[in-house]
């Protein structure tokens, strides 16, 4: 489906209302009301957000007894094990609540199931295993718990004191477990919702934290642990794609500098391994491309403990072996992951019957469960249908995970599959299932059956939301600069986007990167020229090579920092030519 273009009216008495009054560039202004930010009052507490604006730890359902029952558990001298999720949101959760009860004098240590044999969630046979160990034992999960009803069933038979934090989707039924802390408990009056695993641990953290201080406030070494702790939820916040709005973008906002500023000899040796160490300064964009990915290979390939450890170590000699292992793994997931993307799509063209389908359900026995997900976005990306990939296993079950596209609620879809799987969970956006091989069949049927009578996408759904239309000439470094006010940037806070119409090639295109999965352009637009990158879309340079007379790009502007100099660039979004570039009003 094409997708249409859609501009916000131009609002010339607010801009100069805005202008005046925060002292802004009329291209912010204009930015700021694109995106229903029209008051003054709003607009400069968005501008200006500040660490204070995180809501208190207490307004978090279930945080308080959590925190009184952690506190009573460091006095008593009790072993308190962290159950965190193996993707970067349960790692950085995991590391927060560690390096905290480390620094409080507790005896902890962690625990991560693996991706392939364990599977997502807890699982009774980890659970019974640690409460073998040491029936004194409390647990507290991380990033993970709230749909796991028979296995907190399980641990409170056995007596297994069970905390539960999480930040998923809710089911019809809650776990019976000491206490669950999660921000959209049924009831929950807490003003941000969208807190992930990791945000939610650092709210943990921090009540724990004004425990052991005086109630209220932590004592001036625990303050500075919740500042480097500010940095890990960044990570996780940014890895998990939530919103980029509210308490996370101030998550982010402050965690990107801690990164650069306070980090530990792990993320330093991260940094390292991803050229990140002597940037002057980290974006959104560096931990989802550069350090996210390099942490969830180790989950992927079932060494998330590996990434834990990265994280909490205090050896730099092993900082920098693991970091160096960590971006090893990623490459390896990265081979795996082109080879799984071209079975799926041969898989597609070899069955046209799908094509009725409004989803997608593909599985292979050569399939890594733990890469599927990634894969799942790119099939669903390049078909333009929500998908689900399963890895088949040779006793017969299968391990798949899913991902959405246009607003289609890829949770509710599973949940109709409910009699054909063994379980599933995630959210609307993305989703886990195990399964028996031979029921592949009926989820796919009914997957489709459910998409067909409650999933209509439109042109609204996959439209392509446009701040303004500017010149090329107007896209100038302090523009851009000053643009990064609005930032971080990320799900539900895209970077401003741009259209510049009537631009032409300055010189042929170019393909780049491996495979020449990339795609390098300059264009022309009244006497300005400036250079134009699309990831992945190294498929637009043959068709941009034959469009005759000028077109229209739609663009994200960027600085790209080389070698110490600063250059404005355009990270292309979408192109059309110039006749048929459709300038709708939304």
């Amino acid at each position: 489906m094409e997708r249409k273009w859609t501009f916000h009216p131009h609002d010339e008495a607010g801009i100069r209302r805005l202008c005046g009054q925060l002292k802004v560039s009329p291209l912010l202004a204009q930015v700021l009301i694109a995106r229903g930010i029209s008051q003054v009052d709003s607009a400069r507490e968005f501008l200006d957000a500040k660490l204070s604006d995180l809501h208190d730890p207490s307004e978090l359902p279930g945080v308080n007894t959590a925190a009184d029952l952690i506190v009573q558990a460091i006095q008593d001298k009790r072993r308190i094990t962290i159950y965190g999720d193996y993707d970067v949101d349960g790692v950085t959760g995991t590391s927060i609540l560690w390096h905290c009860l480390q620094l409080s004098n507790a005896t902890v240590d962690y625990y991560i199931p693996c991706r392939m044999n364990e599977g997502y969630g807890l699982n009774i046979a980890a659970l019974q295993a640690l409460h073998e160990e040491d029936p004194r034992r409390l647990v507290v999960s991380v990033d993970c718990g709230i749909a796991s009803v028979e296995e907190a069933a399980m641990a409170k038979s056995i007596g297994l004191d069970l905390i539960i934090t999480d930040h998923h989707t809710i089911g019809s039924r809650l776990p019976d477990a000491l206490v669950l802390v999660h921000p959209r408990l049924p009831g929950s009056t807490y003003p941000f919702g969208e807190l992930c695993g990791a945000g939610v641990a650092f709210k943990l953290a921090w009540a724990i934290c004004q425990r052991l201080g005086d109630g209220k406030k932590a004592s001036p070494r625990m303050k500075e642990f919740l500042k480097q702790a500010v940095g890990l939820a960044a990570l996780g916040t940014v890895a998990d794609v939530v919103p980029l709005l509210g308490e996370n973008r101030v998550i982010v906002r402050y965690g990107l500098q801690t990164v650069r500023e306070q980090s530990s000899l792990g993320m330093k040796a991260l940094m390292r391994v991803a050229g990140l160490f002597d940037k002057p300064e980290l974006r959104a964009d560096d931990i989802g491309f550069g350090l996210g990915p390099r942490i969830n290979a180790a989950g992927r390939l079932g060494q998330a403990r590996l990434a834990v450890e990265l994280l909490t170590t205090e050896n730099g000699e092993r900082a920098t072996k693991l970091a160096e292992y960590l971006d090893t793994l990623n490459n390896n997931r990265k081979t795996v992951e082109r080879r799984i993307l071209k079975q799926a799509r041969e898989m597609v063209v070899e069955n046209p019957e799908w094509e009725k389908h409004k989803t997608l359900v593909l599985a292979h026995h050569d399939w890594h469960p733990g890469v599927i997900g990634i894969v799942a976005s790119r099939v669903t990306e390049e078909f333009g249908k929500p998908t689900v990939l399963i890895a088949l296993r040779d006793d017969g079950t299968g391990q798949g995970s899913g991902r959405s596209w246009a607003g289609f609620d890829l949770y509710a879809g599973l949940a109709s599959c409910r009699e054909h799987v063994v379980s599933f969970g995630g959210h609307k956006a993305a989703a886990g299932v195990r399964l028996k091989a031979a029921a592949i069949g009926d989820v796919r049927e009914t997957l489709a059956s459910w998409a067909a009578e409650n999933f209509h996408p439109t042109a609204a759904d996959t439209e392509l939301r446009i701040d303004a239309e500017v010149l090329l000439s107007e896209v100038t470094f302090p523009a851009v600069r000053e643009l990064e006010r609005l930032g971080p940037f990320g799900q539900e806070n895209p970077q401003p986007r741009f259209v510049a119409s009537r631009v032409e090639l300055a010189e042929p295109p170019k393909t780049m990167g491996e495979g020449d999965r990339h795609l390098a352009i300059k264009v022309r637009q009244q006497g300005t020229t400036m250079r134009g990158v699309a990831f992945g879309r190294g498929d637009w340079a043959e068709q941009l090579q034959s469009t005759v007379g000028p077109f229209s790009v739609t663009f994200a502007p960027v600085i790209n920092t080389f070698r110490g100099f600063n250059k404005v660039e355009l990270q292309l979004i979408d192109w059309k030519p110039a006749t048929t570039a459709q300038h709708a009003a939304g």
